[in-house]
């Protein structure tokens, strides 16, 4: 499901505005982003989900064109 498929089915269930709708998600994606950011590891919505900070180990992969390897940083 793409976000515009994610924003009608809101609209419709919620019986708002697409608009709306729309504002709503992009909200929430801002609030839980800003939450994580800010240090907290994990924003749960209790019974719905759950948004937890990952880290990554820096890595070696390779240029899918042209074979090279690349190294990608931690994160």
């Amino acid at each position: 499901m793409h976000r515009s498929e994610l924003v009608a089915s809101l609209a419709e269930r919620a019986e708002v505005t697409r608009k709306d709708a729309d504002a709503v998600l992009g909200a929430l994606g801002e609030t839980v982003g800003e939450g994580i950011s800010n240090g907290d590891e994990k924003v749960t919505i209790p019974g719905f989900l759950t948004f937890a900070r990952t880290h990554r180990a820096a890595r070696t992969a390779r240029n899918p064109q042209t074979g090279d390897p690349i190294q990608i940083p931690a994160c």
